[in-house]
């Protein structure tokens, strides 16, 4: 077998590989404007090795991925950071990048990670790609409010219904304040369809698949929220616990504690910004409409401070939803089971 390391960047990439049966090493760099990286892969073939290439999870790297996978060489996908804890040396090149991977593969000692698959990548562009056009919708808005404050006018939302827009647009402005507020309202027309079509494709993707299905039975989450959480988190079998799902949604404070003495900052921000995005707008969304989860969230809301109420409620409804997945129930049965049914209890005396 033989064994590389890679060191990806988008124009290049640094080797260091071994060959079990012939005992024989190098290094090297391979463009990939050229088609050096390419060929180099696909001379492979030809002599009938078995190749495994382990590589840092990093962005841009599709069409390598894709790359591999049609020449059947296995590809390990490694956790960045747990990769960077195994360095030693202050020094870092791409040489001994390259270096560092081979060996932890070599040692058995690769961090490899989850991969999602090609049909789940592309769904997630139709999510992401939906997300950015509403942050681009909300930008225009938030400027055509500016334009009508600085007329006097705060309509806030009602300046988006038709007789809001209509007094907007007969205001009188200087010419190029008008020019601004036309092209904005025209933008503004260009994107409200395609938002709306984007969210009918996903909520027909979400409809295809049970879990996601099951998962809108709770209170606040719609098919957006389901489809990115099942997306994104994959399979339950990656987590053992509701806690490694917070975590993994960066919805956990951070940690400086030492001496005895515990020491929380603000949430870590690790993971997924979309999915932890849609978990804190679902958790507003159930306090809204539930009177349970509007109890919870005034009591801490009350305690604390709202910004670390949504956050709390956020990772509560990810805990949740993580456990409708794994046990395959609805919004009802969890509330009637709980997360934990089916567990071992500990009993105190005898009845």
């Amino acid at each position: 077998m033989m064994i590389i390391g890679v060191d990806y960047h988008p124009s290049f990439q640094q080797i260091a590989f071994f060959v079990e049966e012939t005992g024989k090493c190098g290094e090297r760099p391979l463009n990939h404007s050229d088609g050096e990286a390419e060929k180099f892969y696909r001379e492979l073939k030809p002599r009938g090795l078995s190749v495994r290439v382990g590589m840092e999870a990093t962005g841009h790297s599709r069409w390598f991925e894709r790359l591999l996978a049609e020449l059947g060489i296995e590809t390990w996908i490694g956790d960045a950071a747990k990769i960077k804890r195994q360095r030693i040396r202050k020094q870092k090149t791409d040489r001994e990048d390259a270096r560092l991977l081979l060996k932890l593969l070599l040692e058995n000692r690769f961090p490899r990670i989850w991969v999602p698959s090609p049909e789940n990548r592309d769904l997630r562009q139709l999510l992401w790609h939906r997300h950015r056009l509403v942050q681009m919708r909300t930008r225009i808005m938030n400027q055509l409010q500016a334009v009508a404050m600085n007329e006097g006018y705060r309509w806030k939302k009602k300046l988006f219904s038709a007789q809001g827009r209509a007094l907007l647009e007969n205001l009188w402005l200087a010419p190029w304040a008008s020019r601004r507020r036309k092209e904005l309202l025209e933008l503004l027309d260009q994107l409200d369809p395609k938002i709306a079509e984007l969210t009918a494709a996903a909520e027909r993707e979400a409809k295809k698949q049970p879990d996601v299905v099951r998962l809108m039975t709770h209170p606040g989450v719609g098919p957006l929220t389901a489809l990115a959480f099942v997306l994104i988190i994959g399979t339950t079998v990656r987590f053992r616990c509701g806690k490694q799902i917070g975590s993994y949604t960066g919805l956990i404070p951070c940690e400086d504690s030492s001496a005895r003495k515990q020491r929380l900052g603000h949430i870590s921000k690790q993971g997924n910004t979309l999915l932890r995005f849609l978990l804190v707008e679902a958790a507003q969304a159930a306090a809204r409409c539930n009177p349970d989860w509007r109890r919870w969230y005034v009591h801490l809301a009350m305690r604390r401070h709202k910004n670390i109420a949504k956050a709390a409620m956020a990772r509560k409804l990810a805990v949740r939803l993580y456990w409708m997945w794994r046990n395959g129930w609805d919004y009802s049965q969890l509330v009637e089971f709980g997360s934990n049914a089916g567990k071992l209890a500990t009993g105190h005396g005898v009845n």
